[in-house]
């Protein structure tokens, strides 16, 4: 009886989550990155705790364990690209779903905690990426954690008791690499965690829709209906992952990791991950050093409180056509920053940099606020009018 108990409880979750969840008759396939980004999860837990069976955490070891791994353990080539490559693919449907979740208004009421959540899981991401960045200890490794890592430096009084702290010692080295892979192993399961809390506040709310508006008494079973938009996605997601796992490799590494780490020797250009670049960029922008870790970090935080700056009541951008444009602005603007972080600290980069940043803060803190204020008025006026 207590087998059958709990039989028709795991099912009964199964049922209520993924069979028969409730899923709004529009949606379209914006919708199939969310359970994209959960498949790149899987995969990165999976090929990370194959890779750390192998991998050895020492100053002396690390970048041999590598080639170890690439050359003398079966299939460890595939194993070590699907990581690397698989972290890129996970940010893409993320950066995907956040955009996704600014034009259709999935920030606002009620679902600001369900954004918040995913804001969170943005962070830990970012945390775990940069950490397993440090790991191959290649030139770019070594010299990208010695770099970020000092930006605690900034802290007023204590900043430089932080920093210590963060190496083990006086400089990245042998206590710095043991705590990141730590890190790096425990982390994805901690994002885990907060990936289950982001699914029970998706189910508790419900999911938005392109209209952007509510009716309970309108939707469809998840499964096969929706099931089959996702499945569609996934296949896509392959063939994108394949092509880079198979045919570019290491078109989005950088060469200087294939160069064991040297603390005499500084690179040319200090450059972090791809999906690193926008924020870098940002932190780049502002000439003093404290301020430009605020930027950075104010560039994260403007969209864990993106909930409570917006001001409009019509959730989808089909009805917003002034935010639209601004929307739009952002999307490029991102791609912009992203551009302008890899390349060299001169001009005109730099002010191409600055207005860059400046319209990305204009757009969650003047434009999100005042866009919905004028668009209720209009809405007002339009009205008065009739």
């Amino acid at each position: 009886m207590c087998w059958r108990w709990n039989k028709q409880l795991l099912t009964g979750l199964l049922d209520s989550h993924i069979i028969d969840y409730p899923t709004p008759k529009n949606l379209n396939y914006m919708w199939s990155f969310g359970s994209a980004a959960g498949i790149c999860l899987g995969i990165q837990m999976l090929t990370g705790i194959f890779l750390a069976m192998h991998y050895c955490p020492k100053m002396e070891y690390a970048f041999y364990s590598i080639e170890h791994i690439m050359r003398n353990v079966k299939y460890g080539w595939l194993i070590r690209y699907m990581h690397a490559n698989g972290a890129s693919m996970f940010f893409i449907m993320v950066y995907s779903h956040i955009f996704r979740g600014l034009y259709y208004g999935s920030y606002m009421h009620p679902r600001q905690h369900l954004w918040m959540s995913g804001v969170v899981i943005f962070l830990l991401m970012m945390a775990t990426a940069f950490m397993g960045y440090v790991l191959p200890w290649g030139q770019m490794s070594f010299w990208g954690a010695t770099v970020i890592t000092n930006l605690f430096s900034t802290i007023p009084f204590v900043g430089k008791e932080i920093v210590e702290w963060l190496w083990g010692g006086f400089s990245v080295n042998n206590p710095t690499l043991n705590r990141f892979f730590s890190f790096h192993y425990t982390l994805p399961f901690v994002i885990a965690g907060v990936v289950i809390v982001h699914l029970a506040l998706l189910h508790d709310v419900g999911s938005n829709n392109p209209l952007g508006v509510e009716y309970y008494g309108d939707k469809i079973s998840f499964y096969p209906y929706f099931y089959v938009k996702d499945l569609f996605g996934f296949f896509l997601l392959l063939i994108l992952f394949s092509i880079f796992l198979y045919f570019f490799p290491n078109v989005l590494n950088h060469p200087d990791n294939y160069i064991p780490a040297d603390p005499l020797t500084t690179p040319a250009h200090i450059v972090p991950e791809w999906y690193f670049l926008p924020f870098y960029a940002i932190l780049r922008s502002v000439p003093h050093k404290l301020g430009g870790v605020v930027a950075m970090g104010g560039a994260i935080v403007v969209l864990l409180i993106l909930p409570y700056l917006n001001t409009s009541r019509v959730r989808s951008t089909y009805f917003r056509p002034l935010y639209a444009q601004a929307f739009w602005f952002l999307f490029f603007d991102f791609l912009f920053l992203g551009w302008i972080g890899q390349k060299e600290v001169a001009e005109p980069y730099t002010y191409l940099g600055i207005i860059a940043t400046v319209y990305y803060f204009f757009f969650f803190l003047v434009l999100i606020p005042v866009l919905g204020v004028l668009e209720e008025k209009l809405i007002q006026y339009d009205i008065e009018k009739i």
